[in-house]
């Protein structure tokens, strides 16, 4: 894998000049750590140290390429590539290849909005109905008291149903945000419509989103990447990014091809998204890292490029716990974080960075199992440069002889809201989990009798009892599997 000449490469590119090797030889072993140190979600207490070389992990996740950018000390301190842009080539990914960004867009593009309000062409807590020209938020008995506004709408408070969004194939035709946030074809989603009171609780909607998407467009009278670009991206100097869907021909040899869990390509190379606001920026872990930083300076009193002081901090504010205006925050004191994660077809990402600290990483992956690879590089990049309180959480195994622990094996399946088949098997004192394309093969520990955790993913689960303290099913983020087998 590339990053074995990772120390090398940077030291020769720092020969002829007295000063530079000193610097350049501390980035190069800095990223050899990393690149060698990729630690699991949890750690088992009384248990050896364990950790992984990234090269193996991209094998083992499947995943082609990799960018990731770090942050130390207020400043971006290396960016690099691993792996290539597409399986089976030898294009490689270098800090300036370009990946889906995915819901990271998210955050980016409440930015935009918040923006307006400071322009004073929208409002956080007027009905946004308000600003809607080209459609409207069916009412109904859940907003005949309280009302879906920008507030809510993105912290994911607002009642607006539609989690996410599939994207469409190349050679898909597109529907406009209007038929999306219907419900008419061409979309391939359900309508967005409020079935939960709004203010009442937090879940997540990338529907809700994109109603926002369309507030701006509706105010402004521009496109939305346009309307991206005036207000966020050229202002921070975030020059590798666009929210253009599709991608224009002019940035697509940049571009990083998504693949799928197996490793192969995504046919047509990625999906097209007119979510743009929820799901459509392109862009690098450097300039998600610009876009963070920017936020940070901002909420110090540093820099008014974008936001006010006070903006930027109502924005890292919680808003309905855990959001605040668009990011997820975390932490407290100098642990405090805030950042987002990202999953579209073919690529997973996670940004995070602490103001208190000026530390931080941007990680971009070019494949469906991305999402594991991203949380192990970050928990190396944060044992590196000591991010406070950040890394796998440390566990207690509940110990049990291998004949208790075949009551847990079997094959646990569910239909909706997609088919999934879970296998658990036994290996002696040891067990594994398995969902084919979905979930990598995994060692999972129990921490209960009832309860288990991935040992690498840090996955939470619960066995169903039954009669006869028989298991009968698994419930996993929030889904009930039940065992095919009783």
């Amino acid at each position: 894998m590339k990053w074995r000449m990772v120390v090398g490469v940077v030291l020769a590119g720092g020969c002829g000049k007295a000063a530079a090797p000193l610097v350049v030889d501390r980035t190069a072993e800095a990223i050899g750590v990393v690149a060698a140190g990729l630690r699991p979600a949890v750690v088992v207490q009384g248990g050896a140290e364990v950790t992984y070389s990234l090269a193996d992990r991209m094998v083992h996740y499947r995943v082609p390429g990799v960018s990731v950018a770090v942050v130390d000390s207020g400043r971006i301190v290396w960016a690099w590539g691993f792996g290539v842009k597409e399986a089976g080539t030898a294009d490689s990914v270098g800090p300036g290849t370009i990946f889906q960004a995915a819901s990271i867009s998210k955050p980016v593009a409440v930015t935009a909005m918040l923006r307006l309000v400071e322009e004073g062409k929208l409002s956080l807590d007027t009905a946004v109905n308000v600003y809607l020209k080209s459609w409207k938020v069916p009412d109904n008995k859940f907003t005949a008291k309280e009302a879906v506004t920008l507030r809510r709408i993105v912290s994911h408070s607002a009642g607006l149903t539609v989690h996410g969004f599939p994207g469409y194939q190349a050679g898909d035709s597109l529907p406009t945000v209007p038929q999306i946030l219907d419900g008419l074809k061409p979309a391939n989603t359900g309508p967005v419509r409020v079935d939960v009171e709004p203010g009442k609780m937090m879940r997540y909607a990338g529907g809700g989103t994109t109603v926002m998407q369309l507030a701006v467009t509706d105010v402004t009278g521009e496109a939305f990447p346009a309307v991206l670009k005036r207000l966020v991206l050229d202002p921070i100097g975030m020059s590798s990014s666009t929210y253009e869907q599709p991608l224009p021909a002019s940035r697509r040899a940049a571009a990083a091809a998504a693949h799928k869990a197996d490793g192969t390509m995504t046919p047509g190379r990625w999906h097209t998204y007119p979510e743009m606001a929820a799901a459509g920026l392109w862009t690098t872990p450097t300039d998600l890292l610009k876009w963070a930083m920017e936020i940070a300076a901002a909420r110090a009193g540093a820099s008014t490029k974008i936001l006010s002081t006070a903006m930027a901090t109502a924005m890292l504010t919680v808003q309905k716990a855990p959001v605040g205006l668009g990011p997820f925050l975390g932490g407290a004191g100098r642990g405090f974080n805030f950042g987002h994660g990202g999953a579209n077809e073919g690529f997973r990402s996670q940004v995070i960075y602490f103001p208190e600290t000026g530390q931080g990483a941007a990680v971009m992956t070019n494949g469906d199992q991305g999402s594991g690879l991203a949380q192990e590089i970050l928990f190396a990049i944060a044992a590196r440069y000591r991010w406070p309180e950040y890394g796998p959480k440390s566990i207690v195994l509940h110990v049990m002889d291998s004949s208790a622990l075949e009551g847990y094996v079997g094959t646990y399946e569910v239909k909706s809201p997609f088919p999934v088949s879970l296998v658990v098997s036994r290996e002696g004192t040891k067990l594994f989990a398995e969902a084919q394309g979905v979930l990598p093969r995994e060692e999972i520990g129990l921490t209960g009798p009832d309860k288990s955790v991935g040992l690498e993913s840090g996955s939470e689960a619960t066995f169903l009892v039954g009669r006869g303290k028989k298991i009968e099913g698994i419930e996993l983020s929030g889904i009930k599997l039940m065992r095919k087998d009783k």
